[in-house]
């Protein structure tokens, strides 16, 4: 059981190094880089293709994400009922850990879903390089930044349940 709590756990600090080292390659390197770009419109092509394929990639990362930390509370006894019913555990450093860790986790999923699924394509069917797109680029920039400013949070309050 030890070997396989390591296996998932290892899949699961793969799985966060992705998403969240994706997020903040996007929005350190690959957005400044591509503002520096003179063509709107391959600025915009460029922009779609990395969040296409980035999205693709990122959703399934999330998956492991999410079986692998299922895994994991399940090994640590943490999934009982017992456990999860009492008031004692939620008030304990490691039950307010896990509660932290869970809300980042379900924030990131709704502002991946707001990202992905609807800012971001809106923001890219409209006219390269008019005010229209600007403002929705923008708009998709800012949620972009506080998800992975909410990644920090979650890799926060997962060292305190890992270590704590």
């Amino acid at each position: 059981m030890r070997s396989l709590y390591y296996l998932s756990l290892w899949l699961h600090v793969l799985a966060a190094l992705f998403w969240l080292g994706g997020m903040w390659f996007i929005a350190l390197v690959g957005a400044p880089v591509l503002r520096g770009l003179k063509s709107a419109e391959l600025r915009a092509d460029i922009f779609r293709l990395l969040g296409e394929h980035f999205r693709r990639l990122g959703w399934a990362a999330v998956g492991v994400l999410v079986a692998t930390g299922v895994l994991n509370l399940s090994i640590r006894g943490l999934l009982d009922p017992e456990i999860l019913t009492s008031g004692a555990f939620w008030r304990s450093r490691l039950g307010q850990a896990l509660g932290w860790k869970l809300a980042g986790v379900a924030a990131m999923i709704a502002a991946s879903i707001v990202h992905d699924f609807y800012l971001g394509p809106a923001a890219s069917r409209l006219e390269p390089g008019s005010r229209a797109q600007i403002a929705a680029r923008r708009r998709v920039a800012w949620v972009a930044r506080a998800n992975a400013l909410l990644g920090l949070g979650v890799v926060y309050a997962a060292l305190v349940l890992a270590r704590g």
